[in-house]
């Protein structure tokens, strides 16, 4: 009788002779089958088919959730989707200026006028000689010029300097210089200096019509009163066209600008400015019926038309 293979590769099962044909299952085969192949996945292959799906499809839906949520981030954080631009209105810019104003601290007219013009402002001083000739001390006078000409011409009174045998000026930055009369205008008190010395950076005053001038603008007064300063007095202009005759009675002057800003001697040959810090007279006399010297509300300039003439200079 033949022998069955013990390690047969067949799946299928041997006929044993005389047997009438059965099928009797191959123990050996079966082993071998199933030492070199699972058993599971060969016995359930849709259910694996299906986990294997499942498995996708939850990792589909993952994916799509984080997509989601970054999605409605960034919507979130989107500042013209969340708050689209509202157009600005007159009210809108009003109320900013508003607020502006009320939590901004200006500087005042005045402040404003006097930063303009003082660096064109200087102290005159007027020194005598000796017997020998040589420079006195002493000052036989003082008052205030200003700076018309960024070369060194000042306008002044004449009256400051006609009685000087030496002539200094100080500049704002304390440079000091001697000065010589190049011009004088006697019936308008004028004269017109020339410093010797001048600073780097010097600045001329800025001159302004008196046109449209009427009483009751404001006006400022920088000078050098009694030799203090420079000192800075705010007025208006109390009226246009003012005659004025000296202490002494020896001169009339007429077409003079009044005013209210204090003045006193030392102020004499300083500009007057509107509050834009642009010279509109030189200041020359104040009215003094006691006699005292002192400030009683009423001082007279004149108008810088005139003023300007006596520099050689054209009118407005």
């Amino acid at each position: 009788m033949r022998r069955p293979a013990l390690y047969s590769s067949s799946n299928r099962p041997a006929k044993g002779a005389g047997d009438g044909g059965a099928q009797v299952p191959d123990e050996a085969t079966t082993a071998t089958a199933g030492t070199m192949e699972p058993a599971t996945p060969s016995r359930f292959p849709r259910l694996a088919r299906l986990a294997q799906h499942a498995a996708r499809h939850q990792l589909y839906l993952l994916w799509s959730v984080v997509g989601l949520l970054a999605l409605l981030l960034a919507i979130s954080f989107s500042s013209p989707l969340r708050h689209p631009a509202r157009k600005l209105t007159q009210e809108d810019i009003n109320a900013a200026v508003l607020k502006t104003l009320e939590t901004t601290v200006l500087p005042s007219p005045g402040t404003k006028a006097y930063d303009t013009i003082i660096p064109s402002v200087v102290r005159i001083t007027g020194l005598g000689k000796d017997k020998d000739g040589k420079e006195d001390t002493e000052q036989r006078s003082v008052g205030t010029g200003v700076v018309i000409v960024d070369k060194g011409i000042i306008l002044t009174n004449l009256h400051v300097v006609q009685n000087a045998q030496i002539i200094k000026v100080t500049f704002a930055d304390g440079l000091e210089s001697t000065a010589s009369i190049t011009g004088v205008q006697p019936e308008n008190d004028l004269a017109v200096l020339q410093a010797h010395k001048i600073p780097d950076d010097l600045i001329a005053a800025t001159m302004r019509s008196t046109a449209d001038l009427a009483p009751g603008d404001q006006v400022m007064a920088v000078g050098y009163p009694f030799g203090i300063g420079p000192s800075a007095s705010q007025g208006v202009i109390s009226g246009l066209k003012r005659n004025f005759r000296s202490p002494e009675g020896k001169q009339m002057m007429s077409n003079l600008i009044q005013f209210d800003a204090a003045a006193n001697p030392g102020n004499s040959g300083g500009p007057l400015v509107t509050m834009d810090g642009e010279v509109v007279g030189i200041v020359t006399a104040i009215f003094n019926p006691n006699q005292q010297r002192t400030f009683v509300g009423i001082g007279f300039a004149v108008p810088i038309e005139n003023a300007a003439s006596a520099a050689g200079m054209p009118p407005f």
